[in-house]
Formats: structure tokens, sequence, C-alpha cells
């Protein structure tokens, strides 16, 4: 089990998907770009054996805003029954970059005191599928409830209006998962990427429509606090998940 350090201010972010490529490192490194620009530093856990994120970081330049790192796949891996995670007194925001395939124990080992989970789903039949099987496991295995609206899913190297794309707006509405934000498959990632740091540094004429589609994930992970008070107080209306919010109905 995966524990955070008991502190009041802490929020712990947990980008999780049991299917490789669907982009889990580019969503992780890209919040913790963004929390490190607004301050204080974030931590980023690096929980993947493939150290994705750890390489992110060590091409980070110097120069950047500061973004404290942890590989911790190697204490995951040494059979112990909890692992607490060390972060900077200064953090605020835990970032969690998980690998492929992980078991329905696992899920509930990692998925432990998080305040916000992200699912990367790209647009095909295949991750689809597969991100069904995923999220009901979160649901009935790893007991995350869905009244907590901690879990969220957004849509990555997408093209609206594709048949596939319609097609995960409908599991998405089946399940009352909001989608948070639709990135569409750009370079502009890539080459962030190549260089350590997060599309939110690149200068906006060049990345400007990719920031604009990646804010909305900020502002959802901002209201994990609300969420949580909202989360413990008696239903006074009926809330409807959705899957296409206003802001996301243009790009």
């Amino acid at each position: 089990m995966l524990i955070a350090p008991a502190r009041g201010n802490l929020h712990k972010i947990v980008v999780l998907n049991p299917k490789g490529g669907c982009g889990k490192t580019t969503l992780a490194t890209n919040i913790a770009a963004s929390y490190a620009m607004r301050g204080p530093a974030p931590t980023l856990v690096d929980l993947d054996p493939q150290g994705f994120s750890t390489r992110w970081l060590h091409r980070r330049p110097s120069d950047r805003p500061q973004i404290f790192g942890r590989s911790a796949y190697q204490l995951k891996m040494q059979g112990r029954s909890a692992v607490h995670l060390e972060t900077h007194p200064e953090t605020e925001t835990l970032v969690i970059d998980l690998p492929a395939a992980l078991s329905p124990d696992e899920l509930q080992d990692v998925t432990y005191d998080a305040g916000s989970i992200l699912i990367p789903v790209m647009p095909s039949v295949i991750d689809v599928d597969c991100a069904s099987h995923f999220i009901a496991d979160l649901l009935l295995v790893a007991q995350i409830d869905r009244r907590n609206q901690q879990l969220a899913v957004v849509a990555n190297r997408t093209r609206q209006n594709t048949r596939s794309y319609r097609m995960l707006l409908r599991f998405l509405a089946s399940l009352q998962i909001p989608l948070i934000a639709v990135l569409r498959d750009s370079q502009c990632f890539v080459h962030a990427a190549a260089r350590g740091i997060g599309i939110c540094e690149m200068p906006s004429y060049i990345a400007g429509k990719d920031i604009e589609q990646f804010r909305p994930v900020i502002d959802w992970l901002a209201g994990c606090r609300v969420r949580r008070l909202q989360a413990t107080m008696p239903p006074t209306f009926e809330h409807r998940s959705s899957v296409n919010p206003p802001h996301l109905a243009k790009h």
C-alpha cells in the first residue's frame, strides 16, 4: 500500500491505466510541470520500472521551476505491506505515474488515500474495451466510490467527430464517469517530453491550442478539496456527470 504523508494540504494525484501507450507519463509530467509553474514545487513519483517520468526529470533544464522526483517502483517491488512515500516538506502536490498491467490487489494499494485519480484513454475499440474492464475493477475491487468525484477520464490523442470518439463518449456516459479534457494528437507533447518540460512551458504561439485543451485537467484537479467537501454533505439536488462539458465542445 502506497501511503502519502499525513498532511492536510497534500493532494495525491494518481495517473493509471492497465494498457501501455495511452499517455500516462505524458499526463503525469504535464501535471507536474503545471503545478511547478504555480508553486510550490510538486513531487513526481515514478512507479514504472521503465522509468519514463524519471528520464523526463533528468532532461529537465535547471532553469525551469523545480520538481522533486522519486523513483519508488523499487520500494514497491520489495514485497512490503505498506510503503510510505516521502515528499519534500514544501510539496503540496504528489503526482504518481503508474505502470501498466496492475493486478486488482495492486489497484487498491496504489489508489489508497488518493485525492484524484485520472485515467488517460485513447478512443479506439481496444482501448475502450480495456478501460471498461479497468474502471469496473476500480469501482468494484478497489472500491472507488463515484460519489466522491475523485475519478475522471482524459481522452488522449483524440480526433473529434470520429466514430471512435463518439463510442468513447457513450462508454463514459454509461458509467457516469466525467470526461474532463480532450487532448488532440499533437507533436507539441512529443517535443515537450524530449526537452523535459510541459506544454505549459512552451510558447503560446507554438502550443497555445494544446495548453488550452490541457487547462481543464488542472482546473478539475484544483477542485479536489471542494469535491471532497461536497461528497460528505447530504445530497440536496440530483448530480449528473457530464461527459462533454460545454468548455470542451469547441476545439
